[in-house]
């Protein structure tokens, strides 16, 4: 809701139809300086919620960067993510590899193993021949039983021969023992890298999806305070525009007081110049219905359903005057319109801003069906403003009315109970 603070002048009562005749001249200076000093402070007033304006365009640009950064460091962890994702891909074929490169060598170790198995048969014959030969072969008897030179030197060539397939037989062992030791080593030192690269990433592309879901965090706060912060700005910025209508109503009110001044001097001079005659003629024809006696007027017909001050549900900052037909809503005094609007809690309402005595006051008409006036129009005591209803945050068809000593602000520090000021039901 907008802030709303409504100001007319005693100059302004004079337009509408206050009957300012017999007032004195230090009473009109009075309430001049009095309108002026209201229209300095609404003007600090502007002053500070223009800076508190400035203040939330500010946080809400770093806000804005804030979520910038949020969001390139989050686009940082989608490719991450997407390039862990990747190499965990990678890996677990690698590894689906190497465990059909682990099956595939266990059908090598197998028949590397019958190799091994016979020539551990056949070495384990040729060493019981060794032993039952008195620890040696008897090769001194193969060459002496030669029957020529040429049959010895092919039975040395034959010794020779086997001497050197028994030495070639351990050779062959000892290099097929050890290729199979090497070939599982380095298939199970392989197997072990791949699965813990694999689980490193994996862990990676869980903290990395971590880290994405706090981001994810981060950007959803960043945007509430934002438009927590945008929301204030707007209230300030409805505020500002009362104050803007509440001051140029007060400026409007502070030259028609002058202006009555003059008028007020001009009467006196005329008086004294046609006093010989007796006549006077310096008052002027109220045209403001007589609706009541005083500065002001009862606002509707209806029973008070709701009084000023603490209830159920928080403070009440006005009373509450229900009817069950659609009566008329009057202007409870002479004044001008500030604001006539449809809000989502007020529904359709209107602002009216009084100069009485030179104290500024601001009334509150809410949950109307309808609106008579705009804002900027002059309103006199008792003149119909709208109708009553049913509109906005409301349970039931009532007028909600407010009266502010001052503007009215958002948080309704200048409100008072109008009982005992204002006529009511």
């Amino acid at each position: 809701m907008k802030k709303s603070v409504i100001t007319s002048a005693v100059a302004l009562a004079v337009g509408l139809g206050t009957i300012f005749g017999g007032v004195s001249v230090k009473t009109e200076a009075a309430s001049l300086s009095s309108l002026k000093g209201e229209q300095n402070k609404i003007h600090d007033k502007r002053t500070n919620i223009q800076s508190g304006i400035n203040q939330a365009n500010d946080k809400i640009n770093t806000l804005k960067s804030q979520q910038a950064d949020v969001k390139s460091e989050m686009k940082r962890l989608d490719f991450a993510i997407e390039d862990t994702t990747t190499k965990i891909d990678d890996k677990s074929k690698k590894i689906k590899d190497t465990k059909a490169e682990v099956t595939k060598l266990q059908a090598e170790t197998k028949v590397i193993k019958e190799r091994i198995n016979k020539r551990n048969v056949l070495l384990k014959d040729r060493a019981r021949s060794y032993q039952e030969n008195g620890g040696m072969v008897n090769y001194l008897d193969v060459l002496m039983g030669s029957t020529s030179f040429s049959d010895f030197i092919d039975r040395a060539n034959a010794v020779a021969t086997i001497v050197q397939a028994d030495q070639d037989i351990i050779k062959q062992h000892e290099a097929d023992k050890q290729e199979l030791a090497q070939k599982q080593a380095k298939v199970e030192k392989d197997l072990a890298s791949l699965e813990k690269m694999l689980a490193d990433l994996k862990t990676m592309n869980q903290q990395l999806n971590v880290q994405k879901k706090e981001k994810d965090k981060m950007l959803a706060s960043l945007k509430d305070q934002e438009e927590e912060v945008h929301e204030g700005m707007m209230e300030l910025q409805e505020e500002e525009q009362i104050l803007a209508a509440q001051e140029a109503a007060i400026k409007q009110a502070i030259q028609m007081e002058k202006e009555a001044q003059a008028k007020a001097a001009e009467e006196a001079k005329r008086r004294t110049t046609s006093s010989n005659n007796g006549n006077d003629s310096g008052s002027q024809s109220n045209t403001t219905p007589n609706v009541s006696s005083g500065v002001w007027t009862q606002p509707t017909t209806g029973y008070r359903s709701s009084g000023f001050g603490g209830r159920g549900d928080g403070n009440h900052y006005g009373v509450d005057i229900a009817n069950g037909t659609k009566v008329p809503i009057v202007a409870a005094a002479n004044g001008v319109v500030i604001r006539s609007y449809y809000s989502s809690t007020y529904g359709n309402c209107i602002f009216v801003s009084h100069s009485i005595n030179g104290q500024v006051y601001t009334t509150v008409y809410a949950h109307m069906t309808q609106r008579y006036v705009g804002s900027g129009a002059r309103v006199k005591k008792g003149q119909k403003i709208g109708l009553m209803g049913n509109t906005g945050a409301s349970r039931g068809q009532h007028l909600h009315f407010e009266l502010h000593k001052g503007p009215w602000t958002q948080d309704k520090r200048y409100a008072i109970n109008p009982v005992g000021i204002v006529p009511l039901p």
